[in-house]
């Protein structure tokens, strides 16, 4: 139970920054599961509160008389009824098995909750207003060009009513709206505006996509001298990207092969890619249950683009300390620079395996994550490879790859490649980056490797 002791100082605690408080605290538990675990629970604690209240979990008088605290008792209902795995945390101890004496009524009251809603999952539930604290800083949509344009969607009864900036600094409160400048058809929010009730969101005629996760596909199609047909997403699952893949692949009656080797994942990119296409588009996206790994390249002589967004860290994303929290703590031994390696490895192997496609001329290599182990120095192993460099791949010059974006590669991490310093940039010129929250989203990378057509 000490995890919840610990968590319980920074519930009702709001001065200052909660990471900074919890980050710089004297604490025996691990500083990102106490600050995982504290900001899912004021991520639901409208709700929280209303399942304590409704089953009367402060009248119980085993609990009364442990004197647990309101703290305690949020944190242990969002583990108990809002956590994936839906556990205590903790062995016995006489705070826990009171607790669970009540579980039916918990149970019960959350069910009506959800019906309340008119949602099936506790992440479908409205969150608190105003609760943005390590909250996204803006509300990123793509418009679904396979289903609508830009000028239709802004003559729409919600977006007419939205008032346009110039900037995301300039997202100061709900009703206002920023056409980005860098990817097409792409608009930011302010993080609080209600767009799951829009009838754009539920017909599929917007995707909420960060910005960063929109570079893949940006950088593959934004080359009007270089068109591809059909594409590959080598790891598609969710969709997201997939189906920006599509948009542009429709304008050239294209198609896009989708991999998934996780089977309750391939049903989920099924699923986002019908909605996205609509029947009249079904068969613009082919979902394949498969590991790419294990794809014979020749048997897709026409894919001439492939983007490949591997598994990573996910560094670079706000609330993976709560999935992280979530998961089976890492062995103590196992240093975070082990597991980087581990995941580099597996990054280069997908990687390595996308570039070997016949006649593949553009691969978009990218993470979520902000370390070089995974960014930088997997392309530097890339490009140092013999059968690679043998195949005639290179790095993409700036122009190529979003070239107004600001940040690119770390020069730095390509010294063994070259000495020279411009040499430096230029290879650095054809990755770009993106910084959690500073650049108004999830942080971000991605590298453009290219070839000769023949």
């Amino acid at each position: 139970m000490k995890l919840y002791f610990e968590a319980a100082k920074f519930v009702d605690n709001d001065k200052g920054s909660l990471k900074n408080r919890v980050f710089n605290s004297k604490l025996s538990n691990s500083p990102k599961h106490v600050y995982a675990l504290v900001i899912s629970t004021l991520k639901y604690k409208e709700h929280i509160d209303t399942i304590i209240r409704k089953s009367r979990l402060k009248d119980v008088p085993q609990l009364k008389k442990l004197k647990v605290s309101d703290a305690l008792l949020s944190l242990l209902v969002q583990d108990f009824l809002f956590s994936p795995k839906g556990r205590i945390q903790s062995g016995k101890h006489p705070i826990k098995e009171a607790f669970l004496l009540n579980k039916t009524r918990m149970q019960a009251e959350l069910t009506k909750l959800k019906l309340k809603h008119k949602v099936k999952s506790v992440a479908e539930l409205p969150l608190k207003e105003g609760f943005d604290d390590d909250e996204t800083p803006v509300r990123w949509i793509r418009v679904n060009t396979l289903k609508t344009t830009p000028e239709s969607l802004m003559k729409n009864a919600f977006f007419s009513k939205l008032t346009e900036v110039g900037s995301i600094e300039d997202l100061t409160s709900p009703g206002l709206i920023f056409k980005d400048k860098i990817i097409q058809n792409l608009y930011g929010l302010h993080p609080r505006e209600k767009i799951t009730g829009t009838q754009a969101y539920t017909h599929g005629e917007i995707i909420i996509q960060d910005r960063a996760s929109c570079f893949p596909a940006e950088i593959l199609n934004n080359d009007p001298s270089d068109v591809h047909v059909n594409v590959i997403d080598a790891t598609a699952a969710p969709g997201n990207k997939t189906t920006h893949a599509a948009s542009f692949a429709t304008k050239n009656d294209g198609l896009v092969y989708a991999f998934e080797r996780d089977s309750k994942r391939v049903n989920t990119l099924k699923m986002m890619c019908q909605r996205a296409t609509g029947k009249a588009r079904k068969n613009l996206i082919q979902a394949v249950h498969a590991d790419f790994t294990t794809v014979n390249p020749t048997d897709f002589p026409s894919v001439t683009g492939i983007i490949v967004d591997p598994s990573c860290s996910g560094s670079g994303i706000f609330g993976r300390a709560i999935e992280d929290a979530n998961a089976n703590e890492q062995s103590k031994e196992e240093t975070d620079e082990t597991r980087l390696q581990k995941l580099a490895g597996f990054q280069f192997k997908i990687m390595k395996h996308a570039l070997s496609f016949p006649k593949a001329h553009k691969v978009v290599y990218s993470t979520c994550s902000i370390h070089p182990h995974e960014n930088e120095r997997v392309v530097v192993d890339l490009l140092s490879d013999p059968e690679v460099k043998k195949a005639g791949w290179k790095l993409a010059p700036r122009d190529v790859v979003i070239s107004s974006w600001p940040r690119r590669g770390w020069e730095e991490e390509f010294t063994s490649l070259s000495e020279d310093g411009e040499i430096r940039k230029q290879y650095a010129g054809g990755c770009v980056r993106a910084v959690p929250k500073e650049d108004g989203g999830i942080g971000f990378f991605a590298a453009c490797f290219v070839r000769d057509k023949q």
